[in-house]
């Protein structure tokens, strides 16, 4: 009876759960990871990305996300908004303040204060939970045990890359974090019996694509303060803002009015869908300077944005369909539509050197229409 009643204690806590304050500030340290992240992007050398940096990008951002993902993930399901739980967040942000200022392409200088600024987070929320299961009945403290006690493997793994010099450093680094990420898919038995607030999570990440939409801003005041006033570069400006605009319509309307909260999963096709997505948000981000820089390789430069597009599609299209009311959801048709109008505006583009206003203005109409049509 006692479990039952706790039971219905959470599950009438956690259907009004909200974002807290704190929360959001804890976003808020995570802009100047992201930022930094993404500037990686910005290397150019003959006309293209190397692919060493592309490379480095995805292995500053993926330490970023998931750190920030597995503190979220404690507060969906078993945080509150008590004393002890903001010291935990509070100690967590002076982890993230040493990661985020080590955060370079050149890890070897900074990577010491990295490891602790990524070891001391994971730690954080890896106590959290092992201090929090013994308060808890069933389902949710098996769930609490074992996420606290097996995420030591990867945050063992990753502190012992010290060991080690050149690559293999990094290799165990990765190692540690590739077994840290996949641990919750090897326990989704356990996580399903202990679901997640879709609610509560779907907020929480829609706040953090926020951030990067905000990259995609701060790309455009660049361009703007980078350049002359001519009308090429108004109507570049004016169809990339209509662009986000868009992109900020198809996605948050579709969190808003089209997906059903009260789905009861182990979110994993939110968390890890998301990391695709905001790879993607990143990489248009970045794709907004390069147009204007032009230092790219015509072609180069076509596969990139377009690319990056369609990672976008893809993730968003797979993150919503599981959770759209079943009446809303998307077809194949819907699938064809969308592909064949990214490629027909792609095939031209290959064909005939257009300006950089063009392109974005394609882009612009292509999110446009995926906003129309699935929202």
């Amino acid at each position: 009876m006692n479990n039952q009643a706790s039971g219905l204690q959470h599950h009438a806590a956690s259907a009004d759960k909200k974002v807290t304050w704190l929360e959001l500030f804890y976003d808020l340290l995570f802009v100047a990871a992201v930022s930094k992240a993404s500037h990686v992007l910005t290397h150019v050398e003959n006309g293209s990305i190397p692919v060493e940096y592309l490379m480095k990008f995805a292995l500053i951002f993926i330490p970023i996300w998931w750190a920030w993902v597995g503190q979220s993930l404690f507060v969906n399901r078993f945080g509150q908004d008590i004393l002890s739980h903001r010291i935990f967040l509070i100690l967590q942000l002076f982890f993230v303040l040493i990661m985020t200022a080590s955060l370079s392409v050149d890890f070897d200088q900074n990577y010491v204060s990295f490891l602790i600024g990524y070891v001391g987070l994971r730690a954080m929320t890896a106590i959290q939970y092992l201090s929090i299961h013994s308060k808890e009945g069933a389902h949710r403290k098996i769930t609490a045990r074992y996420l606290g006690s097996r995420f030591w493997i990867g945050l063992v793994i990753s502190s012992s890359s010290l060991f080690f010099d050149s690559w293999i450093r990094y290799a165990v680094l990765y190692a540690g974090i590739a077994v840290d990420i996949l641990l919750p898919l090897i326990g989704r038995k356990y996580l399903v019996k202990s679901p997640i607030n879709t609610h509560h999570l779907l907020e929480r990440f829609s706040l953090f694509t926020l951030i990067l939409l905000g990259e995609s801003v701060v790309s455009i005041l660049a361009v703007m303060q980078s350049s002359y006033w001519t009308w090429q570069s108004i109507l570049f400006a004016s169809l990339t803002f209509l662009l986000i605009i868009a992109m900020w319509w198809q996605y948050f309307d579709n969190v808003e009015k089209k997906v059903n909260k009260t789905i009861e999963t182990a979110g994993q096709t939110i968390i890890y869908g998301h990391l695709f997505i905001y790879l993607s948000l990143c990489m248009i981000a970045a794709s907004i300077q390069l147009l204007v820089l032009k230092q790219l390789d015509y072609s180069f430069m076509l596969y990139f944005i377009f690319g990056s597009v369609l990672l976008y599609f893809f993730s968003t299209s797979l993150v919503f369909h599981k959770y759209r009311h079943i009446h809303q959801r998307l077809g194949i048709p819907h699938l064809a539509f969308f592909l064949g109008l990214l490629g027909i505006f792609f095939a031209v583009d290959l064909m005939f050197l257009l300006p950089n206003y063009i392109i974005i203005g394609e882009v612009m109409v292509f999110f446009a229409v995926y906003a129309k049509l699935t929202t």
